[in-house]
């Protein structure tokens, strides 16, 4: 049975959301307006480190600040969980950890049969040849604690409507991302919410995160506004630059999101002969379409937009900011919904 949860520990780390490029591990974080040092009469503040930090190696402090921020996060929602559910289960009368196993027991959903089997099918690769039958067992139970989490994540949610009143005061690191007249947009510039995708035209994770932000721009219609922003990860995409290009030249022509939609539906042919067929498939202006492309016009754009990136400390694809509001990899809808849902009750 070991072997089988390691299989799953195996499977949980590939099941990754986001294309990276190989980087170190983020160094600790620091913060605030204390002397860090003194030389003679000079003080240096940890504000000046951090502002040094940010200038020298973006990525690594975007990466720190926003571990600490998701682990003070966390650690909050935690002891608000906490002091709901101990609340609830005093006015039932009975002891906390009893309250909680029933309230998440009424919750739960069986794990079927058919739910292990299309898990097996949808991460067959990372099973390392081992068959149905022998996973059943640790995916099952691996699917069960997942149905748990979410019960339990049902209660509190409940809890925080119909229980004490929470407001949480803590905010996430933020950035100002700059967005030009000109960059691929959905939407107003005046929605209250603006969405700005980092993404590579290569990375299968982008192409995975595209039906998620669709059904953003559903649920949400004018309230948000999404921005495309050039990211192509060279060093393991060799195609992604010059797609990143030939999104530019059919942005000119006006047609950007339905050749970004032929480009991610064809990921595994990106090369500039296929990328001229897909532009004339799309109906754009084939002639003009190739000069743009084979003098590579945007390629400055591109290396410029890829500036812009890094220095708001993206390192990999897709990195979305929420109004400024980092979130990295293809995360699932509910991750977005919760932080457009937290601008939206701010903005109010």
């Amino acid at each position: 049975m070991i072997s089988f949860m390691r299989v799953i520990a195996t499977v949980i780390i590939l099941l990754a959301l986001a294309c990276a490029a190989p980087a170190q591990q983020p160094p600790g974080v620091a913060g605030g307006t204390d002397v860090a040092a003194r030389v003679g009469d000079r003080a240096i503040t940890v504000g000046e480190l951090d502002q040094r930090w940010r200038t020298t190696a973006p990525a690594e402090q975007a990466q720190a600040l926003q571990q600490v921020y998701e682990g003070r996060r966390q650690a909050l929602e935690s002891i608000v969980a906490d002091m709901l559910i101990e609340r609830a289960a005093k006015a039932s009368g009975m002891d906390q950890e009893k309250y909680a196993e029933a309230e998440v027991a009424r919750r739960l959903k069986p794990v079927t049969d058919e739910q292990v089997s299309a898990f097996y099918k949808e991460n067959q690769a990372q099973m390392q040849g081992h068959d149905l039958a022998a996973m059943s067992p640790a995916l099952r139970r691996y699917l069960e604690d997942q149905e748990r989490a979410a019960a339990y994540r049902a209660l509190v949610a409940e809890l925080k409507t119909a229980g004490a009143r929470v407001e949480y005061v803590l905010d996430a690191p933020r950035y100002d991302v700059a967005v030009a007249a000109d960059d691929p947009a959905l939407g107003s510039a005046s929605a209250p919410v603006t969405l700005v995708e980092f993404s590579d035209f290569q990375c299968p994770f982008c192409a995975r995160v595209r039906p998620t932000l669709m059904r953003v721009k559903e649920a949400y219609g004018d309230r948000v506004r999404i921005v495309w922003k050039d990211f192509p990860l060279t060093s393991i995409h060799p195609q992604a630059f010059k797609a990143a290009e030939a999104g530019q030249c059919a942005r000119e022509q006006g047609k950007f999101w339905e050749y970004h939609d032929r480009m991610f539906a064809n990921q595994q042919a990106l090369q500039p002969e296929f990328l001229k067929k897909y532009a004339a498939d799309a109906g754009l202006a084939a002639a003009a379409f190739n000069t743009c492309l084979d003098s590579a016009r945007h390629a400055e754009r591109v290396k410029s937009q890829i500036g812009e990136g890094t220095g708001l400390g993206v390192s990999s694809t897709p990195s979305v900011f929420i109004n400024g509001r980092m979130l990295s990899g293809a995360q699932p809808y509910e991750a977005f919904a919760s932080i457009i849902d937290d601008e939206l009750a701010r903005a109010r």
